[in-house]
């Protein structure tokens, strides 16, 4: 049986006295991409930020390929093969795009059909190489979502987690952006997709869960759940 890329068990989280996690469970099958969908506030980042050890689990258990990770530290994590590409972008914005990129720069220590590099990157994202020596904080907000994913695919994951990509950019912009993630997803990758735009996600997704107030209260493929628009109306107020 091939093991889940990434999976949460019972998973508890707080921020400082405040659970927001309660008792969440569940798993990323290896090559398939999971849309994590859920109203404001219900515990989207805050998954994510547990899968990468920004935030320590306070109970349960989250692994990647069957390995526990919940005690490891954020670049123990990464070293295990977790990316994010965090809300906001978060790029250097005084460094260059070519040097955004360096800085995330890994060798994989699995096997790789073809790493990431500056040229496969610059490939993938051809605006990036014609800016690689521009300041990353001069570039469109596009570019800088562009380049968030690069940095992320710099560190070879085996796991991606993207939070809210296409959140305040152009319509076009947010079309090329989910093209890219349907070719990472057809390489393979395993990804976890948060966003608002619910519409986006079953595009592209396999699976969904939905989380409602730090619980998991929808889990099933994107097939199925498309002809229950009634559990997505009630958790999501869309469809």
């Amino acid at each position: 049986m091939v093991a889940d890329a990434l999976s949460f068990e019972g998973v508890d989280a707080y921020y400082g006295e405040s659970q927001v996690l309660r008792a969440v469970s569940f798993s990323l099958r290896q090559g398939t991409l999971l849309g994590l969908l859920g109203r404001n506030g219900a515990g989207k980042t805050t998954c994510m930020n547990v899968a990468v050890g920004l935030l320590p689990a306070r109970g349960g258990d989250v692994c990647i390929f069957s390995q526990p990770i919940a005690t490891l530290a954020p670049e123990d994590i990464s070293r295990q093969g977790v990316a994010l590409v965090p809300q906001a972008r978060r790029i250097f914005r005084n460094l260059t795009v070519a040097e955004n990129l360096l800085v995330a720069a890994r060798r994989p220590a699995w096997a790789a059909p073809e790493p990431w590099t500056h040229e496969t990157v610059y490939a993938a994202f051809p605006r990036l190489q014609e800016r690689h020596k521009q300041l990353a904080g001069s570039l469109s907000g596009g570019e800088q979502q562009m380049l968030a994913i690069g940095r992320a695919l710099m560190s070879n994951p085996r796991v991606l987690l993207m939070d809210e990509p296409s959140e305040g950019l152009a319509p076009q912009i947010v079309a090329e952006v989910m093209a890219t993630i349907a070719k990472l997803k057809a390489q393979g990758l395993s990804i976890i997709l948060v966003e608002q735009n619910a519409k986006l996600v079953f595009d592209i997704a396999d699976d969904i869960v939905i989380l409602n107030t730090g619980r998991v209260v929808v889990r099933d493929s994107a097939e199925k759940l498309r002809s229950s628009r009634g559990d997505l109306s009630e958790h999501l107020g869309v469809f």
